[in-house]
């Protein structure tokens, strides 16, 4: 980001490139994966609920089946409101971010490149995931209102298929704080030939 601008927005940048110590994107990136993971499986345990019920039962467990739908379709309600907050951090940081040109990843991508693919594919998932949201609320509260199984088979694989594409994304922006060091106070003062050892202390 050109640095007049920066300054006229009165942003005092650290070693790691932003106004604040530690990135918040990766938090909240952390916290979506956590409650879609959880919405997704519990659905899952939800679907599965006639098999598993005697195992439970062995166990000494009280669960219902309606429990399951529950948790999975509040999790993601939750998931789909916290990505908005997710995306747009993860684009003020990505205004921020200065990286180095010549240097490559290990999947042969350079950091501008990994940076307009995360950029795109976060704006790609935030659309996937409020589009699932709606979609599970449809099945929660009209299609499979009365039907004991609350979520269709097809959309379990479609949330599946998500948690792998959630995986090859989050290895994107994983390669740029660790191959690039966008963000990342250490590798910042080590390109502006500072001990990190010395001044973190």
């Amino acid at each position: 980001m050109n640095s007049q601008l920066i300054d006229s927005l009165g942003l005092k940048l650290g070693a790691n490139g932003l106004p604040y110590e530690i990135p918040m994107h990766p938090k909240l990136v952390h916290l979506t994966l956590g409650l879609f993971i959880i919405a997704i499986l519990f659905d899952i345990a939800g679907a599965l609920f006639p098999l598993e019920k005697p195992i439970f039962k062995f166990l000494g467990l009280t669960a219902i089946r309606s429990g399951f739908f529950d948790v999975g379709w509040y999790n993601l309600l939750a998931a789909a409101t916290v990505t908005f907050f997710t995306v747009a951090a993860g684009f003020f940081e990505l205004l921020l971010a200065n990286p180095p040109i010549d240097q490559k990843s290990d999947w042969g991508l350079s950091a501008p490149l990994t940076m307009l693919l995360h950029g795109l594919g976060g704006v790609l998932l935030l659309g996937i995931i409020v589009a699932m949201t709606v979609w599970r609320g449809l099945q929660r509260y009209h299609w499979r209102k009365e039907a004991s199984r609350q979520v269709q088979w097809i959309y379990l694989l479609a949330g599946i298929a998500m948690l792998g594409i959630l995986y090859i994304h989050g290895t994107l922006g994983g390669h740029m704080g660790s191959e690039f060091g966008i963000h990342n106070t250490a590798a910042g003062l080590l390109r502006q030939g500072e001990n990190p050892n010395l001044l973190l202390k």
